[in-house]
Order: structure tokens, then C-alpha cells, then sequence
């Protein structure tokens, strides 16, 4: 069994939606109305590949077993998660202010790194706390 490959996909906010692109493999794009779409014409952009290439000319990262890492901007994160992690949840969790946050999933201000850390910090703690939970 060989060591399953990494791709790690940005998706971030552009002026005509969302965009997702792989930094590190050449020609995997995708466009969409939402983060979700844009997901979705990422795998659409790798099967294409996979599809229309002989296999000496599909990138390596994508023969064989991988699997795909996201990474969002900030603005992509609260849109696409917005029906799970309301404005007052997330205050509650990260201490910042819903009026800050709902700014920040607009687009109207941009957040300071340190603000991107706290959010993701509270984030991940929160994934840790359900990980260990038993019902």
C-alpha cells in the first residue's frame, strides 16, 4: 500500500464568486456561485484531467490514492458554514463580536492574522470537544 498524496485546495472569495485552485498541481481550477460549487468543479477539474490525459501526463500527486486538504479564506468559511455556525455561536466560541464577524463574512473588513488564528483556535478546539464526546 503507498503513502496516500495530500492536495491541498484554496477556496477564497473573488469578484465573481468563489474560486478553488491547487497552488501545487498545474491545471486544477474551479469557479462557483458558492464554496460548495466550487468544491464541486474542483473534482470536476480532476476527473477531467484524469479523463482527457494519457497517464504520463497526469500530474503525479493525482495517480494513485490521494486525498484533498481545504483551505479557506475566511469570508468562504463563514459563507459556507453559515447555516451551522450562526454569528452568536461563533461570538460565543471565539469572544469576537457578531457585528465583527458578520463584517468579516461580507467582506466589509478584513481580519488581522491574529484574528484568523483565534477563530480557527476556537475551531478546532470545538472539533476536539465533539471528537471526544460519547452520546
Amino acid at each position: 500500500m503507498g503513502n496516500k498524496k495530500l492536495i491541498k485546495i484554496i477556496i477564497e472569495r473573488s469578484a465573481e464568486g468563489f474560486s478553488a485552485y491547487a497552488p501545487d498541481i498545474k491545471g486544477i481550477y474551479g469557479m462557483g456561485d458558492t464554496p460548495k460549487e466550487a468544491q464541486e468543479s474542483i473534482l470536476e477539474s480532476i476527473n477531467l484531467i484524469k479523463e482527457l490525459n494519457e497517464d504520463k501526463n497526469i500530474p503525479t500527486a493525482l495517480r494513485g490514492e490521494y486525498s484533498l486538504s481545504y483551505k479557506y479564506d475566511l469570508e468562504s468559511f463563514l459563507n459556507y458554514y453559515s447555516k451551522i455556525f450562526t454569528n452568536a455561536a461563533l461570538e460565543r466560541i471565539t469572544g469576537i463580536n457578531q457585528k465583527q464577524i458578520q463584517h468579516y463574512s461580507t467582506g466589509h473588513r478584513k481580519p488581522r492574522k491574529e484574528q484568523i488564528k483565534k477563530i480557527e483556535f476556537a475551531l478546532h478546539k470545538l472539533g476536539q470537544e465533539l471528537v471526544a464526546l460519547e452520546l
